[in-house]
């Protein structure tokens, strides 16, 4: 009787060993930045939409590098799927065309997954600033500037940083010169803005969005190709036509697997976080983050990030940002 237990037992061990040898691991979400900043908030946020699709997300932050560690991380992981990133604008775009020496390269290290959301930027003034060279729009910007070179200033986060590279692109397209002071970080450079030490910024729409609403930033136009829903009524620099007519750049972040993810495997990453980006929970989460719903194919999505690295290469190039 006794041995009849012990072949039942084995016989119940062996049907169960192939159910837990397929059953899912943890999938490892890479943040390469700190906790509590947007990528962070949107990353698990959609970690728990996903659950029940792809089981457990674990977010893992690792910052350093300006994301190039935690992306470099994903780079070299296994193409098992269970290793993926939430690559942005700096780790695939500029910072490849930034550092002297990257440790991956964004196109061939990495496999789309899909985009997940972009946050427009805003051209905005100091209010005292504004009135005093008679700017309400961007055609008045500009015609101020080519008429006073170098006379209006603008503040960034430091060199290569997004503001920073806005206003480079600006400058290049709209045939103007303005001068460029860095701080360190967004806030130091909207502190300058507020007290008048500086004209304008470029900022992240999330940010400037109190401070415009208080009265105490004037904005003046977003720097999307298309109008923020956040701000419909704001203009685009683009809307003021001629050599700016094609004005476009934005923070975006998105999702990527290391190189060699299978087809089937990337299909199914898609599926699930594309379902996330269109329920009205993380639609909401991004509101409040003013950020928009970005999802994509894998493939619009790797066609979208070669023209982003191809458009950067000339900004970064004119600004003469560099990190050694």
């Amino acid at each position: 009787m006794a041995r009849r237990r012990d072949l039942l037992s084995l016989a119940l061990a062996a049907l169960a060993a192939p159910a837990l040898a397929q059953s899912p691991r943890p999938i490892r979400l890479i943040v390469p930045y700190p906790p509590g900043g947007p990528l962070d908030i949107v990353a698990r946020a959609l970690a728990d939409k996903v659950k029940d699709s792809l089981g457990v997300v674990i977010v893992e932050n690792k910052p350093g590098a300006g994301g190039n560690l935690g992306a470099d991380f994903v780079a070299k992981a296994a193409p098992d799927g269970t290793t993926i990133v939430m690559g942005a604008v700096a780790t695939h775009a500029i910072n490849p065309w930034l550092y002297a020496r990257i440790p991956y390269d964004p196109i061939r290290d990495f496999t789309p997954i899909t985009g997940v959301a972009q946050v427009p930027n805003v051209l905005v003034m100091n209010p005292q600033a504004a009135d005093r060279y008679g700017v309400k729009t961007v055609s008045d910007l500009v015609a101020f500037a080519k008429k006073n070179p170098g006379t209006l200033n603008y503040g960034s986060g430091g060199n290569g940083s997004a503001g920073h590279l806005a206003g480079e692109m600006f400058k290049a397209q709209a045939g103007v010169f303005m001068v460029h002071i860095p701080y360190a970080g967004g806030n130091p450079a909207q502190l300058a803005l507020l007290s008048g030490q500086v004209d304008l910024n470029f900022d992240n729409l999330a940010s400037a969005s109190a401070n415009v609403k208080a009265g105490k930033l004037r904005a003046i136009a977003v720097t999307t190709a298309k109008r923020a829903a956040a701000v419909p009524e704001l203009p685009t620099i683009a809307e003021s036509g001629g050599a700016l007519a094609s004005f476009d750049i934005h923070t975006w972040f998105g999702l990527f697997g290391p190189a060699k993810l299978p087809a089937d495997v990337t299909q199914r990453l898609n599926k699930a976080f594309v379902d996330a980006l269109g329920s009205p929970e993380l639609k909401a989460r991004l509101a409040t983050l003013m950020a928009e719903p970005m999802p994509t194919t894998p493939e619009q999505f790797g066609a979208f990030v070669k023209a982003e690295l191809a458009k950067y290469e000339g900004v970064v190039k004119r600004s003469g940002a560099k990190v050694d």
